[in-house]
């Protein structure tokens, strides 16, 4: 396939940790399949190699620096997209719509926090979806959210890191190019009202 500036068919769903894209994103996916809509979920950290890495890492299970973290990131989303057995490349040109948790907006938003925003665009050379959809939420409903899970927290899981992260949120999204339909969604919704919005936006 040609290098492609806009990955067609291609819904991301981003936010903070705790703000339930993944709740989000299943919904829709049950949602397409019920309609018989041809499809590939996915998420990023991937289940494959480097993203089990990244995952072990998020989980404390490893220690590394914030630079080898980018580029963990870089290159799982280099093999998410572009390995010929199973890249999202791929399955756009199997005829899939592709429903996917986090990409590299997230790569700007988390780590950017510790690194400059020059250097993760310059590993981040990847083509954006066709459609965004962010769910905005406070730092602390996040936080209280991922309370409730009981479970240990993951290594950028802390109030004054997502708060940060929030803004750089804001920041990347200022910058979409034209191209990408773009959806905001404030959490204080409930999670049926919020799934109508995204139904609506992506005229299903």
């Amino acid at each position: 396939m040609k290098e492609l500036k806009i990955l067609p068919n291609t819904i991301v769903f981003e936010g903070l940790d705790g703000a339930g894209t993944t709740t989000q994103r299943n919904k829709l996916v049950s949602y397409l399949k019920e309609k018989k809509v041809p499809l590939f979920e996915t998420c990023e950290p991937t289940n494959n190699m480097i993203g089990r890495l990244i995952r072990d890492i998020l989980q404390k299970k490893y220690t590394t620096t914030p630079s080898a973290l980018a580029l963990l990131y870089s290159a799982d989303r280099n093999d998410h997209l572009y390995n010929n057995n199973y890249g999202l490349l791929t399955q756009i040109e199997k005829g899939n719509y592709i429903i996917q948790d986090r990409y590299f907006y997230s790569s700007f938003a988390y780590q950017g926090v510790n690194l400059a925003w020059e250097k993760i665009e310059e590993i981040n050379p990847f083509p954006h979806p066709e459609y965004v959809i962010y769910i905005e939420t406070s730092e602390q409903v996040c936080m209280d959210r991922i309370e409730k899970r009981g479970e240990a927290k993951e290594l950028f899981e802390k109030a004054e890191f997502l708060k940060k992260v929030a803004i750089n949120y804001e920041k990347i999204f200022s910058t979409l190019p034209k191209e990408v339909k773009f959806l905001k969604i404030d959490c204080s919704l409930s999670v049926e009202a919020i799934f109508e919005e995204i139904l609506k936006f992506l005229n299903f």
